[in-house]
């Protein structure tokens, strides 16, 4: 008897109608046995009711299935319970983000995280599309009307909530909204142990599926009942160090590969987390490659995290992100391939490959992997280099709208972070670049303010003076970029921003230095 059928019984009342005939029926036999020493009955009266009993126990268990199903198609939703999904039900869904109810302000970590595994959960589900994280966490802590929201964003429903921590105590309440009629579709609220938390996560990820779509096929709930660790202190330190991996500082990058490595410390079979280890110190390495990253400890966190799950495509993508670091470039496509072909929402894996492609000069694999990255998952870089790897094809008018995206999701980005100055330098290329070359400038500048020891952002804005016919200024940028540390030379010399100097020869000069 399959799981699914055990919980539709339950929930049609089947179980409950029989239970009551049962006992409706003993009581029935205990009369007639009464009855029939009291009056001087016949044996075959009791014989009559055990047989008309039994008769009709099918058809009362029957009855209870089909009026249960009509029940179903009637009943209003309301808290706890999901709707069985109607045709028009909406698929398209935003997940806001949790607020901290909590006493301690530093526990937005976890709520924070809570969503954004939700959202990643959702994700996975099969004819369901979920708004960017990019996009939802734009109006956090926003006084907005749900509906109003979900119409700006182009969602059908809403899922918001609110996260609370006392101790080992979570509070976590949730809500469910279609936007055109307001009406709640579900609602919950989870009174647990923290050590439940993976529990909560799953229940409503499951629960929305069931309101949107009517059903949860069984290899999602295997798929959400693999929990990635079963120590809720490893999960802690993972959740806050995704919460400072995705500020992408330099320093924030230390601080994640510091909450990973005590992850693994508490939990070492905690494959997620070794994936954490090796993408902090890749993407250190990548970005401030002066800075020493240890290499061979990626090189080992990925391979681990493969030992501990090969079927886990971050593992696969971390994995292909460290052999790329590595200059073991063949290798690391390999891993990309499998990652995507495990996960199809995999992000890590295209950007990285992408990154690779455009490295050597394939520029079409570039493009397509840049623009399927960003369409996985709302990122200026991603938007960003598909646009410039376009532009360097001579598809221009597509990468004229690329840039165009790439702005808007740049502009996102930095309500939320505003210290960004990755995002500043590609955000002022994309303003020249969408014919804003005053903004375009001004932004450079600012980006220079913001961290001016960065080496990728010195690259960046040197390709901007470039592109701008400043190549004096461009090349004092360069430069800096490489006293602080840049030097990929594959990507200079690929990159298409810098062919306006490639014929100077303090240009020629640079580049023979690397």
């Amino acid at each position: 008897m399959s799981a699914n059928f055990v919980s539709e019984l339950l929930r049609r009342r089947v179980p409950q109608v029989v239970g009551v005939y049962l006992a409706a029926g003993w009581g029935l036999l205990e009369f007639t046995d009464w009855a029939t020493g009291r009056f001087q009955l016949s044996n075959g009266a009791t014989d009559l009711v055990v047989g008309t009993w039994v008769l009709f126990l099918p058809v009362v268990a029957g009855a209870a299935w089909r009026l249960g199903q009509a029940d179903r198609r009637r009943r209003t939703p309301g808290r706890g319970m999901p709707a069985a999904a109607p045709a028009a039900r909406p698929t398209e869904i935003v997940v806001l983000p949790f607020a901290n109810l909590s006493q301690n302000p530093e526990d937005e970590y976890l709520s924070d995280g809570i969503c954004e595994e939700i959202t990643n959960e959702l994700a996975r589900m099969e004819g369901l599309q979920v708004v960017a994280r990019t996009s939802a966490f734009a109006y956090k802590g926003k006084a907005m009307d749900v509906r109003a929201i979900g119409r700006e964003l182009g969602a059908g429903a809403v899922l918001e909530g609110s996260v609370q921590r006392s101790g080992d105590r979570l509070r976590i309440t949730t809500q469910l909204v279609e936007v055109s009629t307001g009406y709640h579709l579900w609602s919950e609220r989870f009174d647990r142990e923290m050590k439940d938390v993976f529990d909560i996560e799953d229940e409503i990820s499951a629960n929305v599926v069931q309101a949107l779509r009517g059903i949860l096929k069984d290899a999602e709930r295997e798929a959400l009942a693999k929990n990635p660790t079963e120590d809720v202190r490893a999960y802690e330190f993972y959740l806050r160090g995704r919460q400072f991996f995705r500020q992408s500082r330099r320093k924030s990058l230390h601080y994640a590969r510091q909450m990973f490595e005590k992850a693994v410390e508490v939990d070492p079979g905690f494959a997620l987390a070794w994936t954490g280890i090796a993408e902090s110190i890749c993407l250190t390495d990548m970005y401030y490659p002066s800075s020493g990253a240890d290499l061979g400890r990626a090189d080992e966190a990925s391979a681990r995290a493969l030992e501990l799950d090969s079927d886990l495509a971050e593992a696969h993508g971390a994995r292909g992100f460290a052999l790329l670091q590595l200059k073991r470039v063949d290798e690391a496509e390999e891993e990309f391939k499998t990652a995507i072909e495990l996960d199809p929402n995999q992000f890590e894996a295209r950007y990285f490959y992408a990154r690779a492609c455009f490295s050597q000069g394939r520029l079409e694999d570039a493009a397509r992997l840049f623009q399927e990255a960003a369409a996985v998952r709302e990122d200026y870089q991603a938007a960003f280099f598909a646009a410039q790897a376009l532009e360097a094809l001579g598809r221009d008018d597509e990468a004229a709208d690329g840039y165009r995206q790439a702005l808007m999701v740049a502009q996102k980005h930095m309500e939320l972070n505003p210290d960004d100055p990755r995002a500043a330098t590609m955000r002022a290329v994309s303003h020249c670049r969408s014919g804003d070359r005053a903004a375009g400038l001004r932004w450079a500048e600012r980006a220079l303010e913001i961290d001016p020891h960065d080496a990728g952002v010195r690259y960046n804005v040197a390709c901007l003076y470039s592109l701008e016919e400043q190549p004096d200024r461009a090349i004092e940028c360069l430069e800096k970029a490489m006293d602080a540390g840049f030097g990929h030379r594959d990507w200079i010399e690929q990159d298409p921003d810098l062919d306006p100097l490639r014929e100077l020869p303090r240009f020629q000069e640079l580049v023979a230095r690397l």
